[in-house]
């Protein structure tokens, strides 16, 4: 049986390695978005949608008056004041590490220790466009590495678990809120509704989740916002789905109850929320309204870390 601090270390890692890669996700998207020719039906406020996507818009404004590409840019990737920065990420994901060396393979250290090496030889950042659009695909190419190093060469224990367990809470956290972002902060007007502009849009979402072929291969029809939104949501089959995340929290949870002998909160919780995705309907979802479900799916996701903490990382 791992120790709680070391179970918690493990799960903070793999989490905080997660947030980076969506987080250059994010900054792709909008990189993508603002790159559309104005004759796409007008300009929407990308910048504020990616602080929004990321949850960092109360900190942002709080020392920032305006979402400008500047601004945003450094503030999601190198900056030191912002503890959910690409930068901060991987600098805690990197203590995290340190603190359980002995528990990590050799091929996860060497993975996350490189990462934060070569991060190093970034200086303050990227100072253009096209460096940045470089950097963005460095991290994510580095998260893969880490978690490909976790999948395959991590003993299928309780540590493994709760590595698992961090990579499938942040990631559903991340798909729920990019996907409402679309609809709150990126919709566009009426008069572009179903026009250039939304179709590249949610285009730009699916890219940002890597879904856009798997979304051709399971519909094989245009981009629609309510497929779009059922893939993300309800799809098993899509790693990113929200589904996905839950299958696979059920599966570790119900490792470690069967492991420690006893089940708790923390199972009971993701056994209802994921038996409520099982039986939703995305035309349910949408009359009773997509923003109120993801909303009430964030939190439901909010107090399912709270249980697990509360039931191992204490």
């Amino acid at each position: 049986m791992l120790l709680s601090r070391t179970a918690d270390n493990l799960y903070w890692l793999a989490r905080y390695v997660e947030r980076a890669e969506y987080l250059a996700r994010i900054l792709e998207t909008t990189l993508r978005l603002i790159a559309l020719p104005l004759s796409y039906g007008g300009a929407s406020n990308e910048w504020e949608s990616a602080i929004a996507s990321a949850g960092c818009a109360h900190a942002f404004f709080t020392t920032h008056n305006e979402a400008n590409e500047e601004a945003v840019t450094d503030f999601l990737v190198f900056s030191t004041d912002n503890p959910s920065s690409i930068r901060s990420c991987f600098e805690i994901a990197r203590l995290n590490a340190r603190a359980v060396r002995t528990a990590l393979t050799i091929e996860m250290w060497d993975s996350i220790n490189g990462i934060w090496l070569e991060l190093k030889n970034w200086g303050k950042g990227p100072y253009s466009r096209e460096q940045l659009a470089r950097f963005l695909r460095w991290v994510m190419e580095s998260s893969l590495r880490f978690d490909g190093s976790s999948y395959r060469t991590m003993l299928r224990n309780d540590a493994y678990c709760f590595s698992r367990m961090g990579v499938y809470l942040e990631r559903a956290d991340n798909t729920a809120r990019i996907l409402d972002v679309k609809y709150h902060l990126l919709l566009p007007a009426v008069a572009n509704v179903g026009g250039p502009l939304d179709y590249f849009q949610w285009a730009s979402i699916l890219r940002s989740v890597s879904a856009l072929t798997a979304y051709h291969w399971v519909y094989r029809q245009n981009v629609k916002p309510w497929l779009v939104a059922e893939l993300l949501i309800l799809k098993d089959e899509m790693p990113r789905s929200l589904a996905s995340c839950y299958e696979n929290l059920v599966q570790n949870l119900d490792h470690l109850a069967t492991a420690y002998g006893r089940q708790g909160p923390a199972q009971r919780q993701a056994r209802a929320v994921r038996a409520r995705l099982m039986n939703s309907r995305i035309e349910e979802i949408f009359q009773s309204g997509l923003h109120e479900f993801i909303g009430g799916f964030i939190e439901d996701n909010n107090r399912l870390g709270s249980a697990i903490a509360e039931q191992y990382l204490m």
